[in-house]
């Protein structure tokens, strides 16, 4: 199919959107993913991939890794490089919150066009198999008596593995500025450090450690929920070992900036089915992902509350001003 007549169809089916009578399918979809792979945000672009082509919500859907500075430079790219194209989208996040301000990016998530929330995930601390903390209370015990001697494994710094670790510092009456915190861009090079024995603690979403965990290769000494997790049902939460933290990861979809308020509304269309479809009820519960959905003005809405929280908390912590 020549580029022309592709676009003429694509301009067709988003005119017929708007009267009320497209299929739900839009075109061929490229979806950023603005990490390497393996971690979170590059697990969401692919489940949403699967989805979209399996449910026959759109022609096509490829994925792309754009890794670096929290997902900043994913984000640059798609807001200098994407503006009008209702076919490119970008997965992000509460991490991209958080690294927009320690990295003092000149891209924000306010120069884009907001989708939905789509998903949630707790974070879970691990240590090796054979490390000599058994428990939160071994961890807050070791932070206390020297902060700067246990190293953390995370993700980007500013992220929710970096805010979590000084969370759990603040709560335990150490400041957490000094916090020895190693920050990584994709989930298999921090893993890979935790299980080589080369830092303390791991802290990462729950899902990422899942696998490791089950085959006794890590232990994971507590996860940030309210309560105990259906999944990890032997994992104490913070709170139930007196550490008064409880925080959730959440994932997100955006689209270009400067499409038209038709193409945002099929956009927005396609993405609710894809939620309300069993294969993707299927995909959040073997990832033990939480169902978080929440699109047009109370996303736009809660995303603008999460960055004022999130700058408070990245001050106490020392990463911003």
């Amino acid at each position: 199919m020549n580029h022309m007549l592709r676009g003429a169809l694509l301009a067709a089916a988003f005119t017929a959107a708007s009267l009320g009578t497209a299929s739900a399918q839009v075109g061929d979809l490229k979806i950023i993913a603005p990490a390497a792979p393996g971690g979170g945000w590059d697990q969401t672009a692919r489940a949403m991939q699967q989805v979209l082509q399996s449910e026959k919500l759109a022609a096509n859907a490829q994925v792309m890794n754009v890794p670096g500075a929290g997902g900043t430079i994913g984000l640059a790219q798609f807001v200098n490089g994407s503006k009008g194209d209702p076919n490119v989208l970008l997965v992000g996040g509460y991490v991209m919150v958080g690294a927009i301000i320690t990295n003092k990016s000149p891209v924000n998530l306010s120069m884009v066009t907001p989708i939905a929330r789509l998903t949630g995930e707790y974070e879970a601390i691990a240590v090796p198999a054979n490390s000599p903390l058994k428990s939160m209370a071994d961890l807050v015990a070791a932070l206390k008596a020297d902060p700067q001697k246990v190293s953390w494994a995370g993700g980007s710094a500013g992220g929710t593995d970096h805010i979590t670790a000084g969370l759990i510092a603040k709560a335990i009456g150490v400041d957490p500025t000094k916090v020895n915190y190693i920050a990584f861009s994709g989930g298999g090079e921090s893993l890979a450090s935790i299980l080589g024995g080369k830092v303390t603690v791991g802290i990462s979403s729950l899902s990422e450690f899942d696998a490791q965990a089950k085959a006794g290769k890590l232990r994971l000494l507590g996860v940030s929920s309210a309560e105990r997790l259906p999944e990890a049902k032997d994992v104490p939460t913070f709170k139930e070992s007196g550490v008064d933290v409880e925080i959730q990861n959440w994932r997100s979809v955006s689209a270009a900036p400067g499409i038209t308020e038709e193409q945002k509304k099929q956009l927005t269309e396609t993405i609710g089915k894809m939620v309300q479809s069993k294969a993707w009820k299927d995909l959040l519960a073997q990832k033990g992902w939480v169902d978080t959905y929440l699109s047009g003005p109370a996303f736009a809405e809660q995303l603008a509350k999460d960055v004022t929280a999130t700058q408070s908390v990245l001050k106490d912590i020392g990463l911003a001003n």
